[in-house]
C-alpha cells in the first residue's frame, strides 16, 4: 500500500515536470502576431423517435439520414493568444440536399454560427440563426471546473492530456415535435447533468478550443459530451494568409438567458404548428 502511494506521487511529480517543460518550450514558439488555424469535425447524435408514426420504413430511414447529415459538420477555428473565431466550413452542396429544403434540423440543436471568444476579457459573442432571424448572443464565457489528469495520447503529431468536467445543461426535447402522442406542456427542454471529456495540448499553449470550450493550459484538440463529439483533423501554425479575428456584428443583441427563452418559445410555437397541421389533415390522413 505504501509503495503504491509512493509510485502515485512519483508519477504525479514526473507528469508535472514533463508538463511544465512542454509548456515552457511551447510558449517560446508564440511570437508577436502569432496566429493559427485548426480544422474540427463535429458529430451530433439527435434522438428522434419516429415509432408510432404512420410513415413507411424507407421514408423514416431517409429522414434519419437527413438528420444525421445535418448534424455532421466541419468547422474552422482561427485563433491567436487572446481571441478566436469558430466558423462552419460551408461547402457547396449537391442539388436537392441544400439547407433551404425541408426542415433545418441542425439549427434546432444549439449554436450554429460564428462563435467568437476573448479569453482576456472573459466574453463571447455567437451569431445564431433561429428559424431565419439572426441573433447576436453576447455574454460572459462559461467556466468549467476542469479536473486535469495525467492520461495522454496522440492526436496527429501532438501529445494531448485528458481533462474532465461536469455541467448542467438544457436541450430541446426533439420528441415533442415528432411524437403526436406527447401531451406534456413543459417538456420542450430536457435538463440534466453531463460529463465533458477534453484532450488538450500544451504544445500550443493558448487558452482556446472549439465552440464554447476554453480554460485549459493548451489548445483543445478533442472534446465531447453525451451528444456531440468534436475532433481536430488539421492544424496550421502561422498561416500565410492572416484572418481578422473579430466578433460578428449583425443581428439582434441578446444575453444567453434571453436567447434561451426566445428559443424555448419558438419550440413551443413550432410544436403547436405541428399539432395544427395534423388537425387540418384529419385523423385518417398522414
Amino acid at each position: 500500500m505504501r509503495d503504491s502511494l509512493i509510485n502515485k506521487r512519483h508519477m504525479k511529480k514526473t507528469f508535472s515536470i514533463i508538463f511544465s517543460l512542454m509548456l515552457m518550450m511551447s510558449t517560446n514558439l508564440l511570437g508577436q502576431g502569432f496566429q493559427g488555424k485548426a480544422y474540427y469535425h463535429s458529430k451530433t447524435a439527435v434522438n428522434v423517435d419516429l415509432s408510432g408514426r404512420n410513415i413507411p420504413e424507407d421514408r423514416k430511414q431517409m429522414i434519419m439520414e437527413r438528420i444525421k447529415k445535418a448534424n455532421e459538420k466541419t468547422f474552422i477555428l482561427n485563433f491567436n493568444q487572446l481571441e478566436s473565431i469558430y466558423k462552419e466550413d460551408v461547402k457547396l452542396e449537391q442539388p436537392g440536399t441544400g439547407r433551404g429544403g425541408g426542415m433545418r434540423f441542425g439549427m434546432m440543436t444549439g449554436n450554429n454560427g460564428n462563435y467568437y471568444k476573448n479569453v482576456k476579457e472573459g466574453t463571447y459573442t455567437v451569431k445564431n440563426d433561429l428559424f431565419g432571424k439572426i441573433f447576436l448572443v453576447k455574454d460572459s464565457l462559461p467556466k468549467l471546473d476542469w479536473q486535469m489528469g495525467s492520461e495522454t495520447k496522440k492526436i496527429g503529431k501532438y501529445t494531448v492530456f485528458k481533462a474532465t468536467a461536469t455541467k448542467t445543461i438544457k436541450r430541446p426535447n426533439m420528441s415533442t415535435l415528432f411524437n403526436r402522442n406527447n401531451k406534456s406542456k413543459d417538456s420542450e427542454y430536457i435538463e440534466k447533468e453531463i460529463q465533458i471529456v477534453a484532450w488538450y495540448t500544451p504544445e500550443i499553449p493558448i487558452n482556446q478550443g472549439p465552440e464554447s470550450y476554453w480554460g485549459l493550459p493548451g489548445l483543445i484538440l478533442e472534446v465531447g459530451d453525451d451528444m456531440t463529439s468534436i475532433l481536430c483533423s488539421e492544424i496550421i501554425m502561422n498561416p500565410k494568409e492572416k484572418v481578422e479575428i473579430k466578433a460578428p456584428k449583425k443581428g439582434k443583441v441578446v444575453s444567453q438567458t434571453d436567447y434561451d427563452e426566445i428559443a424555448k418559445n419558438k419550440m413551443k410555437e413550432m410544436r403547436e404548428n405541428f399539432k395544427s397541421m395534423r388537425g387540418q389533415r384529419g385523423p385518417g390522413r398522414h
